[in-house]
């Protein structure tokens, strides 16, 4: 291919489309502590990868990352609660949040996290902006008919005299099948949803003794309205692939008729009551129970306290459970006063479903826009939010913020959402991050290690490709870092450095061997001709194959892709020995020049997965930023350079690395 010629294409496949804008966010992390490794891992990288990639593909004026710290909720309030007491810390709630927000924003950076803002949801200056839009949202819900006063029972510590936060209640989850330990009052460890009043065995944080419930009034988004709307969308998802399989089904699963899950020896006192519950059938459980069905959630519900009554065990199924928009906690973005209730804040879910919305409201105002444009990103069919999630979270992002989406569409509402209304958003899932084959968790047995801490042993850019490889959107995987594992030896292999192997080793051959040779042979001028033919057919299929898999956000996939192509250009380069004198000069020129195309794609493919490694290729080539550029990617390096017969690369030291490995890898010579 001569220089600035048209690329000629040999492959006949049609690209995935993009759309014009996108927003990725990535979830939010309390604010309570640090991020583990299961933060940046199972969500932040990936989460990194996209936007990287999305900015390449469609423009980095075109897309917009989001993240930040989840400042409010009873979580904190305990933790920073607890650590006083200790006398671990002495400040306000303010500096204990800034503190961990701060260092949250380091230990990101420690891993390349790209993100135009990482908020702070109490801090300015989002809160200002986040605070007008929870109350947009609320009253808008209200006005159009989506929202309900419910006057709950809910904890009461009798000896420190106050309501109980969500965190300040343990006890066992009620939800059938699960065999979580560590529930509070409203949601268990593995985030199932239930009322307070189901929770089995409550006791205090406070003071230890069993809380009594006392009524207190807060406004609730009826899922329950949203089902005919929502179940047949979920369908449709499933059905085309549009999200990951096992978070639809999980979604589908809240759409099954209520249902009391009841042991057998339990059903003689059942039998003693069945003419006082709602209409309901019986049907086989599954472990040794029968199921009690009902057609509504408030009959379940009436049937619940019947139980309770009567001393019967029992565990609920998931179902449609009105979503609690409203709290009772001092420590929470104020809620605006609606039809005589005054003095409350948002629960600390919704208004973290929102704050996405929030922060790009902000990164707008930074790129000196209006705040107000946000519309344009989050509401118009041109443009795309894909919001990386933890499995665990799947019910706040996939159900209740859709319902909350749909119901700021009016009275009547529909999935097929009408341009100027907020668009129902693509949710990512990934599995658990397990932890040397265990769910790790800083309030359970295995303590995951602190995410900064891994940069000890392993390079930021080894850590992404290895999460990245793990097929997280598929399965849980474990996380089994050799210095951590204390089954390993020293002929054990580790798994961060084989996936990692692909830049330091492979990777960094390949771009070696391009510059030493022109270098030695061309004095630093890539020679200028044709790509080969074959060499251009697979480029041209590697390209193909992995944008169709980052559309697909098959992260695993677009590596084992670049992974073989990077190992086809080592292999061609080993057949024809291009820096051997020996070699035929016709042939190490052609070599030469199908290598360089070769590396150059393989920048541009791995650049969202290791941006500083790529970025050394790209400043050593002499080429600007546009090097990045998808809409480019099937152009020659010549097409890049104002005159290909004169422009030269950098001088490339003996040795040098493009990926490196840590220090502590490398062994001591001396």
């Amino acid at each position: 291919m001569t220089a600035g010629s048209s690329p000629r294409f040999v492959t006949n496949r049609t690209r995935p489309s993009f759309p014009k804008r996108a927003v990725v966010t990535a979830g939010m992390p309390y604010g309570n502590k640090d991020l583990h490794f299961g933060h940046v891992g199972g969500v932040f990288v990936h989460a990194d990868a996209m936007a990287r990639f999305l900015r390449d593909r469609i423009g980095v004026d075109n897309v917009i990352f989001v993240s930040g710290t989840d400042c409010y909720g009873s979580v904190i309030v305990e933790d920073h609660r607890a650590r006083v007491q200790s006398g671990e810390i002495d400040g306000s709630i303010e500096d204990f949040v800034e503190l961990n927000h701060e260092r949250q924003r380091e230990t990101l950076s420690l891993f390349e996290i790209s993100l135009d803002t990482f908020a702070a949801s109490a801090l300015e200056p989002w809160t200002g902006i986040h605070r007008d839009l929870g109350a947009h949202i609320m009253r808008t819900l209200y006005a159009n008919g989506h929202l309900e006063k419910r006057t709950t029972r809910q904890f009461y510590d009798t000896e420190a005299e106050t309501f109980l936060t969500g965190r300040q209640v343990v006890g066992r989850c009620p939800i059938a099948g699960c065999k979580s330990e560590k529930a509070y009052a409203e949601e268990c460890s593995l985030g199932h949803q239930f009322e307070p009043s189901e929770l089995i065995a409550p006791r205090s944080t406070l003071s230890k003794v069993r809380p009594e419930m006392r009524e207190a009034t807060n406004w609730y988004v009826p899922l329950e309205k949203f089902r005919e709307a929502l179940a047949p969308w979920y369908t449709s998802l499933l059905e085309h692939g549009t999200w990951r399989d096992f978070s639809v089904r999980n979604l589908l699963e809240y759409f099954e008729p209520p249902t009391i899950h009841v042991t057998r020896d339990q059903l003689a006192k059942v039998d003693e009551i069945a003419n006082e519950l709602p209409p309901h059938s019986r049907e086989e459980g599954r472990s040794k129970s029968e199921r009690l069905v009902f057609e509504r959630l408030h009959d379940m519900e009436r049937a619940t306290d019947r139980l309770r009554e009567n001393d019967v065990r029992y565990r609920t199924g998931k179902s449609l459970v009105p979503f609690r928009l409203t709290g009772n906690l001092e420590w929470g973005l104020p809620a605006p006063d609606l039809d005589e209730t005054s003095g409350l804040t948002f629960w600390v879910w919704p208004e973290s479903l929102w704050a996405p919305i929030s922060f790009s409201a902000r990164v707008l105002e930074e790129r000196g826009a209006s705040r107000d444009d946000w519309h344009e990103w989050w509401c118009t069919d041109s443009a795309h939010v894909y919001q990386f999630i933890g499995e665990d979270n799947i019910f706040y992002y996939g159900l209740a913020q859709m319902a909350c989406f749909l119901g700021m569409q009016g009275p009547t509402f529909s999935t097929d959402v009408p341009e100027g209304q907020l668009k129902l958003t693509h949710i990512v899932t990934n599995r658990h991050l397990l932890f040397l084959d265990k769910k790790a968790s800083s309030s359970g047995k295995v303590k995951p290690p602190p995410a900064r801490e891994l940069v000890d042993h392993y390079t930021a850019e080894q850590l992404r490709i290895h999460f990245l490889s793990l097929a997280l959107g598929a399965r849980n995987v474990s996380f089994r870092p050799k210095p951590y594992d204390p089954k390993a030896d020293e002929r054990s292999a580790d798994p961060v450095l084989k996936d990692g192997n692909i830049l330091s080793n492979v990777f960094n051959r390949a771009a070696r061997s391009c510059f030493y040779t022109t270098q030695k042979y061309f004095d630093r001028i890539i020679p200028i001709g044709e790509v080969g033919e074959d060499v251009i057919r697979a480029s041209e299929s590697v390209i193909f194959d992995f944008e169709e898999a980052m559309a697909r956000q098959e992260f695993h996939v677009a590596i084992e892709h670049a992974g073989a192509y990077l190992r086809d250009i080592n292999g061609r380069w080993s057949r024809d020995n291009p820096y051997n004198k020996s070699c035929d000069p016709d042939v190490r020129r052609q070599a030469v020049i199908d290598a360089f195309h070769g590396v150059r794609v393989a920048a541009v493919l791995l650049h969202p997965v290791a941006p500083n490694g790529t970025d050394k290729i790209r400043r050593l080539l002499g080429i600007g930023p546009e090097f990045w550029s998808w809409d480019r990617i099937f152009e020659p390096l010549a097409a890049f350079m104002e005159d290909p017969s004169t422009h030269e690369i950098a001088e490339l030291p003996p040795r040098a690395d493009f990926f490196e490995k840590h220090p502590s890898q490398i062994k001591d010579e001396g």
